[in-house]
């Protein structure tokens, strides 16, 4: 008979790839170790009831995700910007205005933070970059455009 009419063993190993670990540096606002925190804990909910269920395939994927967040939970740095600064640094919020007078303003969290659509981009962006060391009035180019810095905060 041909294996493709036999039914898989029930104890065949489901392979879920790892969620890849970012090599940068873990930096987190306070807010975003908030958030890993609670990823943690509510992935800790989902296995219990996952094994209460012996649904492997949930108990495959949410032992992955609960790995990853659980070593984003370890290495996380918190860093919190000097009020005092005058130059932008990690977990501020910057405002930047085009040639074109088009404004945009932008949050500097950490990698699991970012949300562009929420104004918040990662630490390791290409703006988030060169918008670091930069005060008021300083221009940075990003996609062939000027953008002057108009407010840190």
């Amino acid at each position: 008979m041909s294996r493709a009419f036999t039914k898989e063993q029930d104890d065949a190993p489901i392979d879920i790839a790892e969620r890849p670990i970012s090599h940068h540096r873990n930096l987190v606002t306070p807010e975003g170790l908030k958030q890993i925190e609670s990823e943690v804990a509510t992935l800790q909910e989902q296995l219990h009831q996952a094994n209460d269920y012996e649904d492997r395939e949930t108990i495959a994927r949410v032992a992955r995700d609960l790995r990853y967040w659980t070593a984003r939970r370890e290495t996380a740095e918190i860093s919190v910007p000097d009020p005092d600064s005058d130059v932008v640094r990690f977990g501020m919020t910057v405002t930047i205005e085009n040639e074109d007078g088009k404004v945009q303003t932008w949050k500097i969290v950490g990698e699991d933070e970012a949300d562009a659509a929420h104004g918040k981009i990662s630490h390791v962006s290409p703006v988030a970059v060169a918008l670091f060391g930069k005060g008021v009035g300083d221009v940075i180019a990003v996609n062939d455009k000027e953008w002057e810095i108009t407010a840190i905060g």
